[in-house]
């Protein structure tokens, strides 16, 4: 083994020293990634969707399939099992010549081989010709890894190797699959398609069972139907993956809601108690663990999927529901949800069951059974976000509008879905009027209601910029022609005003609350589904009209969504496709990283100081951070909910819920260390100066001085320093660290 690793070490020495010349010196770093990579793959795989039949678009389906899952999963799982270092870090006199900053992580076995054997075996499954192009590009790939000093030349092997087999595994296994599943599930698709890799048999002679349209057509319909079941499968154990994975870390928000599970309530400062029931649940099923706060995210995910597949197609076909269902899972404010668990994914599930169940209810054959199920979905909703309640200025609209409906108005049915939806408020009702109803004044604040108003524009342009991207600017588009539409050719189509009405008022109250102040872009969150399924409603009736135009417009907001998505899950991506390192205040990740190593430099200097001899508390500035501290170290999780470690600033209100908890006042003579975050601003004329430099992440922020009544509290405050939260070799928080003595 020593001679083999000796030999490795003097191949990678004689390509990266001794063959080194100007040449190769600009064209590797190009090879190894440039910016214009991933755009040109883009763009010719657009160009395969358009020109290139059913062969590309199985050719990209198994790409998509593939190659992701075999990075993540193959390639990065070895890596990790033999952490060899990259030769940069390991020999001297070795510099990477495309920056080490974009070459973090182990070396074995190389990604970029990996994924490049991966796809020239894909390709050349279905276009034979293609290893012609391929096979030399891959191989150049690959030697320009070795040749930049980022791999040793087993490595690439070792890539290459195991990138072709897994391909050529993974297309068979892919093709079994379907041979079987196929047969028996999709019958007229796999007539149509025996195989999904080439050679394709000749079509096969129709059955001569005689069969007429009507059968055709529904064997058709359960075809799509289980073809969006297994979509909502996929995705679900995608996004499972993806919250259990080390790629983002808990949010503030989700840190703080967790907490409140470890101290079960009727109702909390800000929020009702359903979230933290909840984490009550899942926590105790897969532990204090990320994946155990993050359980039931892509869990509604699933369900409102279900939900909305069986409610839509009935309306316009299997078929149609299921492209509705690809328009949702390329909604970056609805992919959001179904990752990060806070209020709005149970707010936005309990709305859009009410719809559904609100449907039934206003026919005419409607029973009081069915307006029971509209309370008791209604009231959940309340449970989880107290906007909920606004759903009743949907009900008021649809009346309205829709004249027949009001004759349930005149029956039990929505007096008694009222009641059932007061009742479930009964418990936070009960802990406001116990706590002085701090969370209406709590809420009051957050909106600004106390502020006089003030006619502006301002919030208005960030408001619809913002919406237009989380909504995906094609959907979005889409939504307001059909909005159009509705009220100059459908004003007597029942579907769209009811859609129109269960997500109107609640787009329409921000977007006019943004004439007074600044409107969060998750306040809207129940309005997305229904307002896009009477998108989806209205270009389906629209749809022999617009046909031409209608299937592009779709294809590019799938492709424009999917662009978002991706660096929307990891922002490491854009650098990797571009070469450009964004600052920390412009990375969007930044919220989900570093909150681990934060809490480990906390736990540091508590222990350096706890050598002194006193108990030493950890303190935080505000309950997102003191919420992560407690979450990512063990001690602080261990000693919950009675002897807590982890504690927030003192205040002399409540801003809160750590205010109705009990703090650190009792533990006099106790030391502390007090973690404050501060914020890194990078201005974007300096950062466009060098936007591929790793190191203008590291900008340092200015150090503040402790706050007034951390001084009144203790009888010394020295601060040990401004220190960055480094993940996976990129700054992502910085924070400033005080040794607090004696509290008095």
């Amino acid at each position: 083994m020593e001679g083999l690793l000796a030999l490795d070490i003097a191949l990678f020495r004689l390509i990266h020293d001794q063959w080194q010349n100007p040449l190769f010196d600009r064209l590797m770093p190009i090879l190894s990634g440039h910016p214009l990579f991933y755009p040109a793959v883009l763009t010719l795989a657009a160009f395969m969707l358009w020109r290139g039949g059913r062969r590309a678009r199985l050719c990209l389906l198994m790409l998509l399939l593939l190659l992701p899952a075999g990075d993540g999963l193959v390639c990065n799982t070895i890596k990790k099992a033999v952490g060899r270092p990259r030769p940069y870090a390991a020999l001297e006199g070795v510099e990477p010549r495309t920056g080490s900053g974009q070459n973090r992580g182990k070396s074995m076995p190389s990604g970029h081989a990996f994924n490049w054997f991966a796809a020239t075996t894909i390709l050349a499954l279905y276009y034979r010709r293609s290893w012609r192009f391929m096979l030399p590009m891959a191989v150049a790939v690959a030697y320009s890894r070795v040749y930049n000093g980022v791999h040793y030349p087993s490595d690439v092997l070792a890539g290459a190797i195991l990138g072709s087999g897994y391909a050529l595994a993974g297309t068979v296994a892919l093709n079994e699959l379907w041979q079987r599943a196929g047969r028996r599930w999709f019958p007229l698709w796999h007539a149509r398609c025996p195989r999904i890799v080439p050679p394709w048999p000749p079509q096969p002679v129709a059955d001569a069972t005689p069969t007429t349209a009507e059968t055709t057509r529904q064997q058709e319909e359960s075809h799509w139907l289980r073809a969006g079941c297994l979509l909502i499968a996929l995705l679900l154990v995608g996004r499972w993956a993806y919250v259990a994975s080390d790629i983002i870390q808990l949010s503030e928000d989700e840190a703080y809601q967790w907490l409140w599970s470890k101290r079960p309530d009727i109702g909390y400062y800000s929020k009702p108690p359903l979230i933290a029931w909840g984490h009550w649940i899942t926590t105790r099923l897969w532990g204090d663990t990320q994946f155990g706060v993050r359980f039931f995210a892509p869990l509604i995910g699933a369900v409102l999927g279900l939900s909305l597949l069986r409610f839509l197609a009935g309306w316009i076909g299997a078929r149609g529901a299921v492209l509705f269902l690809l328009m949702i899972a390329t909604t970056p404010l609805l992919a959001v949800g179904s990752t990060l668990m806070t209020v709005d994914p149970w707010n936005v599930l309990f709305w859009t069951l009410a719809m559904i169940a609100g449907w039934r209810a206003t026919q005419p054959g409607a029973s009081t059974r069915d307006w029971l199920w509209v309370g008791l979905w209604m009231g959940l909703g309340s449970l989880s976000k107290y906007t909920a309640l606004m759903q009743w200025l949907s009900w008021g609209l649809w009346f309205l509008l829709w004249p027949p409906a009001r004759i349930h108005l005149r029956r039990p049915g929505p007096h008694l879905a009222l009641l059932v939806n007061l009742l479930c408020l009964t418990p936070p009702l009960l802990w406001n009027w116990q706590h002085d109803w701090v969370t209406i004044r709590h809420v009051a604040e957050d909106a600004n209601v106390g502020q006089p108003w003030r006619f502006t524009l301002r919030y208005l342009a960030e408001f619809l910029a913002g919406e237009t991207v989380l909504w995906n600017p094609v959907w979005f588009g889409a939504m307001g022609l059909a909005v159009a539409g509705l009220f100059r050719h459908y004003r007597r189509e029942p579907r769209l005003l009811y859609l129109f009405s269960m997500g109107a008022p609640v787009f329409l109250v921000y977007l006019a609350w943004t004439l007074h102040s600044r409107v969060m872009l998750n306040w809207i969150a129940p309005s997305i589904l229904p307002l896009l399924a009477m998108t989806a409603v209205f270009w389906h009736l629209r749809r022999p009209a617009w046909q031409p135009w209608h299937r592009r417009a779709f294809g590019a907001g799938l492709a424009l969504g999917l662009l978002i998505l991706l660096p929307m899950h990891d922002s490491r991506l854009i650098t990797r496709a571009t070469g450009i390192v964004l600052p920390i205040n412009m990375d969007p990740h930044h919220r989900v990283r570093g909150w681990k190593e934060t809490a480990e430099l906390a736990a540091r200097a508590r222990a350096e100081l706890q050598a002194e001899g006193r108990p030493v508390l950890l303190i935080g500035d505000h309950y997102g951070i003191t919420s992560l501290m407690t979450f990512y170290l063990p001690e602080a999780r261990a000693a919950l909910p009675d002897q807590p470690i982890v504690f927030c600033l003192t205040t002399p209100r409540p801003k809160n819920q750590f205010w109705f908890w009990p703090g650190y006042e009792n533990r006099k003579g106790a030391s502390a260390i007090f973690v404050q975050r501060l914020k890194s601003n990078v201005r974007i004329r300096d950062w466009l100066k060098n936007p591929t430099d790793p190191q203008g992440r590291w900008h340092a922020p200015e150090p503040r001085d402790p706050p007034p009544v951390l001084l009144e509290q203790f009888e010394q405050v020295v601060s040990l320093g401004v220190f960055p939260a480094v993940w996976k070799g990129q700054p992502q928080q910085w924070v400033q660290i005080y040794a607090c003595r004696n509290l008095r």
